[in-house]
């Protein structure tokens, strides 16, 4: 689905089959696209944007707010749209945290390159980022998600009911985190 004669900015951060980069734009087409295709995945999850005209908005907030660090995942191969990771409610000063927020696209789910974008994210969050702190919040029923921030070596520190309004209504949400302090996921690996 990539043109391959459109030049890709530079990544972020790589790992041996992602990349991390910006949004763009112009990637309005793309991210659309696999948002459709994605939605039996992302229900009722996730909501990604599916419309040029909320994309547009979606990537506004991403590249324009500095409380936010938006990343797309990459196939190395290729350069394809694989997923997301977004840093979400940076907060600076003595908290030094972000919020997690990300999903796979259909084609790229259950291939392992979301675990390698996530460990990607956190070693830029507490490196170049200078955060402290990553937390995620997710719906108890999400068992992948879990899964994936569980082997990104998150903790779980509790759970919140009625969090987050999704989908129309307030959902309850486990909180999950990581610091600093705490190893590192590694980068790469075998596909799960």
């Amino acid at each position: 689905m990539s043109d391959v004669s459109t030049p890709r900015p530079a990544y972020l951060a790589e790992g041996p089959r992602v990349g991390l980069r910006p949004f763009r734009y112009e990637d309005a087409d793309e991210f659309t696209a696999r948002a459709r295709e994605s939605k039996d995945l992302h229900h009722p999850w996730l909501f990604p944007p599916d419309t040029a005209t909320a994309y547009a908005a979606y990537a506004r907030a991403l590249i324009e707010d500095p409380a936010r660090l938006g990343c797309l995942v990459c196939e190395r191969d290729g350069g394809g749209i694989a997923g997301f990771v977004n840093i979400n409610n940076i907060v600076r000063g003595a908290f030094e945290c972000g919020a997690l927020g990300y999903g796979a696209f259909a084609h790229a789910a259950g291939r392992g390159l979301m675990g390698e974008a996530v460990a990607l994210v956190v070693r830029h969050a507490f490196g170049p980022l200078g955060l402290h702190r990553l937390e995620a919040n997710i719906q108890p029923g999400n068992a992948s998600s879990i899964a994936l921030v569980r082997r990104a070596g998150f903790r779980k520190e509790g759970f919140s009911p009625a969090m987050l309004r999704v989908d129309g209504a307030w959902r309850d949400h486990e909180r999950w985190a990581i610091t600093a302090e705490m190893p590192l996921p590694p980068v790469g690996g075998p596909p799960r």
